[in-house]
């Protein structure tokens, strides 16, 4: 079946259906994984999006059960320039399509990738639609898609209820996570680490987590515009006046700036795949970060009474990274517990485990 990529600049991009048929309106943006694809589609902070793989060949070692960040894709369509049809790998379990036919999400292959990446760029992520329809009328489908806004993504992506992730081995510390959008990888660093993990919708009240007797929090990666976020960025507030460790990750390390003062801007195009340079200010090391996000700090508005700059982006110098002057709390853009390298900055979650067996600050109850 055919298949039309629309951009909300006109631009027209033919190809092949692949998952759904159905019409699809998302905000359009690029990927330059070339590996991934099924932990990128399930990563909730696709919601709301349709994901162009820069890379031409997509499918090839097929989808399994173990690679998924949640318990279903979140992304709202898919675009490659081709997908394999069958997968070849030992621990293969099906094929691409007929995983997003499953998930009902809308695809199309066949369609210059790299020449739609580069729109992409040059113009900013933008909205576009996807339609199978033989004969469509353009002014329409135009005024479809720039009518789009990718809102309320956070609500449509949380948890409904707490739930508890027991620590492998021996338990040695509580951690209350919030879920913006959480990967089911960052709940298994900390459980790996001797953390009991409790997972938190993201409206919880912080007074239920300051009860509840945990040694640190972790504030999640997740969708949308951190600045749609203003209950949440309340409670995050109230959770930073507390004395307990605090470690925030993507859309979590901006909600905290926005709660203690800094701003956040759109990028142009955002930076996702897994091969982003950053740079650690203190040590001058860099790492090979795995990246996912259209927002970013605004460098101009952090108040170095409140925290300094911990990490930069080596491409264009953008905010990374935030190390508070309040005693145990410290936030990252990228994503630790991605591995691109593939472990490269997991060493955080050490860091995080490490501050809350030793606080600067003695507290009542937790663990110690």
């Amino acid at each position: 079946m055919k298949a039309t990529l629309i951009l909300a600049n006109g631009s027209v991009f033919r190809g092949q259906s692949i998952g759904a048929a159905a019409d699809c309106v998302c905000e359009m943006v690029f990927n330059t994984s070339m590996t991934g694809y099924q932990e990128i589609l399930t990563d909730p902070s696709y919601a709301g999006q349709g994901i162009v793989m820069s890379y031409p060949l997509i499918g090839n070692y097929g989808v399994n059960h173990e690679d998924s960040e949640s318990q279903r894709p979140w992304a709202s369509a898919l675009i490659v320039r081709h997908l394999v049809s069958r997968g070849s790998n030992f621990r293969c379990e099906g094929d691409l399509d007929s995983y997003l036919k499953e998930y009902a999400i809308t695809g199309i292959e066949g369609v210059d990738t790299r020449a739609l990446t580069r729109i992409l760029r040059s113009e900013g992520t933008m909205n576009g639609m996807i339609t199978c329809a033989e004969h469509f009328h353009m002014g329409e489908c135009l005024e479809r898609i720039r009518a789009y806004q990718v809102e309320g993504t956070v609500e449509r992506v949380t948890r409904s209820r707490p739930q508890v992730y027991p620590a492998v081995d021996k338990q040695r510390l509580q951690v209350a996570l919030m879920d913006y959008g959480v990967k089911q990888n960052m709940i298994r660093c900390l459980q790996n680490r001797g953390c009991q993990v409790t997972v938190y919708p993201a409206h919880t009240p912080a007074q239920t987590i300051l009860e509840g007797g945990f040694d640190g929090v972790m504030l999640s990666n997740g969708p949308g515009d951190p600045a749609d976020n203003t209950d949440i960025i309340k409670e995050v507030r109230a959770l930073y006046d507390s004395d307990l460790p605090l470690f925030a990750v993507c859309l979590g390390h901006q909600l905290l700036a926005l709660a203690t003062g800094a701003s956040t801007r759109k990028m142009t195009f955002g930076h996702r795949g897994g091969n982003h340079p950053v740079r650690d200010v203190a040590s001058g090391r860099a790492y090979i970060t795995s990246q996912n996000h259209g927002y970013v700090v605004a460098r101009s508005s952090v108040d170095p009474t409140v925290a300094v700059i911990s990490y930069v982006n080596v491409n264009e110098g953008s905010v990374e990274g935030l190390l508070y002057k309040r005693p145990d709390c410290f936030t990252v853009q990228f994503h630790p517990e991605a591995a691109p390298g593939p472990q490269d900055t997991e060493y955080l979650f050490d860091r995080f485990v490490e501050m809350m067996i030793h606080p600067t600050i003695r507290r009542k109850g937790g663990a110690h």
